[in-house]
């Protein structure tokens, strides 16, 4: 590709390029055909193994995806990045995002998750980029909703300093859009999982333990309230929807949703059986896993995105277990059997 071409290929920039959502996002994209740049935060351990299959050397010439050094805490790096590439669309996912712990690090949620946002949008601004903006708001917003489904017009009423960050991110988002004339837009996305989630998230947490359970490498898993309910949906199909709300003539916000509600207590039970495994005898309620705040239910009504965007789910409660219980079975397999091979190459083969 020559960099004449190349100049010409749309560019977007992906904060929290390395976490779930992101990467799935940056294959769709690169699949579109854009230059896909995304930031990472400095670390002493490599955490961006969700990405690396996507990562060439940056020196070749056709290379359409590249990382950047910058922090949501650090305005200048924001600033002096956009100055640099320039994009024509920023979808920004990067944030604290575990519920749970925003209780034991409320500071810290605010200033990734709430300010982080403020410096992203005060650094489009003052670069002058007419960059279209993306806002990944959250169901948590909407806390102990006083309607049965949540909508675009539904009250908040957060429960958590994650919701509370996030509600203040969505505001300053939609500010920016009101009151600057920005293309800004909120994605107010309800749960959506994938093999790639975060193991510290339940889903994640209940298939990965799944795996080891069955394996014998496992005794007990931890959970806290099982009965919370949720509205599950598949990551890689609420991307989609990430991309189409930015390709609308004019900037709106828009709920992600299945428009289904499962408990924690369906997923774990759908999770063991799977594995062929009663789930009563593995696991155990640890306190400590309930939040101080607990939302009893979130259902989402995306009819508004199915309407104005045709986005609709696609990946059903039960596939989506499956998926991620399959995916998990066969990472601790391969992992099994490569020690297994190490092994046996460092006895000669035996």
């Amino acid at each position: 590709m020559t960099r004449e071409l190349k100049s010409r290929t749309k560019r977007a920039l992906i904060t929290g390029v390395t976490g779930q959502d992101g990467s799935y996002l940056a294959e769709l994209l690169l699949s579109k055909g854009y230059e896909v740049h995304g930031i990472k935060r400095r670390s002493s351990s490599f955490n961006t193994s969700r990405v690396d299959h996507l990562l060439a050397d940056w020196h070749e010439r056709d290379a359409q995806f590249y990382l950047h050094f910058a922090d949501l805490s650090d305005a200048t790096s924001l600033a002096k990045l956009l100055y640099r590439l320039a994009p024509d669309e920023i979808y920004h996912l990067g944030a604290q995002s575990h519920v749970r712990v925003s209780f034991d690090i409320p500071e810290y949620t605010g200033d990734i998750t709430a300010l982080g946002t403020t410096r992203l949008l005060d650094a489009i601004r003052e670069t002058g980029i007419p960059a279209r903006f993306y806002n990944a708001a959250s169901s948590e917003m909407y806390g102990q909703a006083c309607e049965s489904s949540q909508n675009e017009s539904t009250p908040f009423r957060p429960r958590s300093p994650y919701g509370c960050a996030k509600l203040y991110s969505y505001w300053m988002t939609a500010n920016a859009r009101d009151g600057y004339g920005l293309y800004a837009v909120n994605g107010i996305l309800f749960n959506h999982e994938s093999p790639r989630r975060g193991e510290n998230f339940v889903t994640r947490k209940i298939t990965r333990a799944v795996a080891r359970i069955a394996n014998g490498l496992q005794e007990k898993l931890y959970l806290g309230n099982l009965e919370a309910q949720r509205d599950w949906g598949y990551a890689p199909e609420y991307v989609e929807g990430m991309w189409q709300m930015l390709q609308q003539a004019a900037p709106d916000d828009y709920v992600l949703a299945t428009g289904e509600t499962h408990t924690v207590r369906e997923f774990l039970e759908l999770a063991f059986q799977e594995a062929g495994l009663d789930w009563q005898a593995y696991v155990e309620i640890d306190p400590d896993y309930y939040r101080p705040t607990e939302i009893d239910r979130l259902v989402g009504d995306a009819s508004k995105a199915r309407k104005r965007l045709g986005w609709a789910p696609r990946t059903k409660f039960g596939d989506l277990v499956k998926v991620m219980i399959e995916a998990d079975t066969q990472m601790l397999e391969d992992k099994l059997s490569g020690h297994l091979e190490r092994r046996m190459s460092a006895r000669g083969g035996e």
